[in-house]
């Protein structure tokens, strides 16, 4: 947690959302941290701290001090020398708050987005029928539980055979 003391300014929260917007996925560039629904609130105080609370896709994510670093230099460059960022784990991240639009840009960029995982309060054992993000076939095969990341799986398509990466649902 970073603290700096800061002189009063004048900001609402909704220029600091903005200014996280910007704030890029470190592992996929094509989407932000509040696209990936990673912000959890966002506060200024009287005084002009600003505190931003977040949750990492995954508790052991390796790039949580990248995150908040990103976060932090966000909203210094709004101005503002008082800043807090905290993460949580409660509630858990889901796949289910990456916005519609998101999905999309993951899709173009190669990666197969993730199916809503709907309101259900169980974990689905069997894997979702996952699109290639080229062709559009279900004419695939998971070929590696585990990808690059631990929240992503392997795939190839035989339809296309491309390989490519693919979110887990959670």
């Amino acid at each position: 947690m970073e603290e700096h003391t800061s002189s009063t300014i004048n900001l609402q929260p909704s220029t600091v959302w903005a200014a996280l917007a910007s704030v890029p996925d470190p592992e996929i560039p094509v989407v932000s941290i509040t696209d990936m629904g990673m912000v959890r609130d966002v506060t200024v105080s009287d005084a002009g701290r600003v505190t931003v609370t977040f949750t990492p896709t995954f508790s052991g994510c390796p790039a949580l001090h990248v995150i908040r670093d990103s976060i932090e230099q966000a909203v210094r460059d709004l101005g503002v020398t008082d800043i807090e960022v905290k993460s949580t784990l409660t509630p858990p991240w889901t796949t289910d708050w990456i916005g519609d639009d998101a999905r999309e840009r993951l899709r173009q960029y190669g990666i197969a987005p993730p199916a809503p995982t709907g309101e259900g309060q169980l974990i689905q054992l069997d894997a979702e029928p996952t699109r290639c993000p080229r062709c559009g076939s279900l004419n695939v095969r998971m070929t590696a539980s585990f990808g690059p990341t631990l929240c992503k799986r392997m795939y190839v398509c035989d339809a296309c055979r491309e390989p490519f990466e693919g979110f887990k649902s959670l």
